[in-house]
């Protein structure tokens, strides 16, 4: 593999954990030289992901570029594809690393002669189940894309495994990569004078569990237990999960304070849950662990395997009752939260950094190219 690759990152919308990830790779793959670029939708992310790609801009060689893509199938995907295909020819791409079910789909089926074609999941269409309509669709292009797929880099096993279940095994090439953090993640977050007991961080959706929070809430506020939540970020289901504090008159007890970064959503709570009924590899719970937060999460995704050999206290999904118990456990006994708490960071430092990712990431790079020119 030369030296220097041109490398061009596609994602649809630059918001959560992938863009996220996308940025980290795109500063550390630049970092060692190589010249990268990033294509994204136009419309979302709103102010926060426009300062946060202006920021990214100057280390991108081959430039930013952003061109409508909607989330579900449409007339646009052909303006996009065909501007993917124009950006890997004027940049020369040797990689078009898709990333998410659209930036994915678009990478594998834009027109761009030799470059690479790789994808990253990052959970996307492995979420649907093929006995729902909009599982057969998303599923079935998943089936068909494989096969213009030279390298999947799954974010966990838990994906790649999903991937062969629901899809068929991820050929001719498929690897995991762990999402990492940086260095400076690992100082601590002290809690704000006015934190809450509980502080859910993430993206307002039912996908994340937030209702699954409420529920446990007031299980816990109907035994006598008044514990109290801060409900940060912001999303599609916001009020449907205010109407379901305020059925269950929680509002002294649980508020929600709209989108925030991460370690600033970490300051309003002394424990983070993370009730969630479907994840990929969340970065939620790998900053919050490099910052020696206490954490509740469901076992769901590749959550077990950031927890490693803690995984037998996560949760099960769905199910306020088993919250609301493990809730209790740890409010009870801050002596163990605090030794969990301690051996998750030791172990997040260990084997999820941004490093780690990069050198991972290259390395299937590296692969892929030597198995195409055999």
């Amino acid at each position: 593999m030369a030296d220097t690759l041109n490398v061009l990152h596609v994602m649809r919308a630059p918001v959560g954990g992938l863009f996220r990830h996308v940025c980290d790779l795109a500063r550390a793959q630049a970092a060692r030289g190589h010249r990268v670029g990033v294509i994204a939708d136009a419309a979302s992310g709103g102010a926060a992901a426009d300062a946060a790609l202006a920021e990214l801009t100057p280390v991108l060689a081959l430039g930013l570029s952003r061109i409508a893509m909607t989330r579900d199938i449409g007339g646009g995907d052909v303006a996009a594809i065909r501007h993917v295909g124009r950006r890997a020819a004027d940049a020369s791409a040797d990689v078009l690393h898709g990333h998410g079910a659209k930036g994915g789909a678009y990478a594998r089926l834009a027109r761009h002669g030799r470059a690479l074609r790789i994808y990253t999941p990052h959970g996307g269409s492995l979420h649907y189940r093929w006995s729902t309509p909009a599982g057969l669709v998303y599923l079935s292009a998943e089936w068909i894309l494989r096969r213009r797929t030279d390298l999947f880099l799954f974010e966990s096993q838990y994906g790649r495994d999903a991937f062969a279940a629901k899809i068929g095994p991820p050929v001719p090439l498929a690897r995991v990569v762990h999402n990492g953090v940086a260095d400076a993640e690992f100082l601590p977050v002290n809690a704000a004078p006015e934190a809450t007991d509980l502080v859910f961080v993430g993206e307002l959706r039912r996908l994340k569990g937030v209702d699954v929070l409420i529920d446990a809430v007031a299980r816990l506020a109907r035994d006598g237990r008044a514990v109290t939540a801060t409900i940060v970020g912001d999303g599609a289901d916001r009020d449907a999960f205010v109407a379901a504090a305020a059925a269950h008159n929680l509002g002294a007890q649980v508020r929600f304070v709209g989108a925030k970064p991460a370690r600033q959503g970490f300051a309003m709570g002394r424990m983070l849950v993370v009730p969630s009924r479907a994840e990929s590899l969340p970065y939620v719970v790998l900053e919050a662990a490099a910052a020696g937060l206490p954490i509740i999460a469901t076992r769901v995704g590749g959550i077990p395997e950031i927890f490693g050999p803690d995984a037998g206290d996560l949760v099960p999904p769905d199910d306020p009752a088993a919250l609301a118990e493990a809730i209790a456990a740890s409010l009870h006994d801050r002596g163990a939260r605090h030794s969990v708490s301690l051996r998750l960071k030791s172990r997040v430092r260990a084997s999820f950094s941004i490093d780690a990712m990069t050198d991972g990431v290259l390395a299937g790079y590296r692969e892929a190219m030597a198995q195409r020119h055999g």
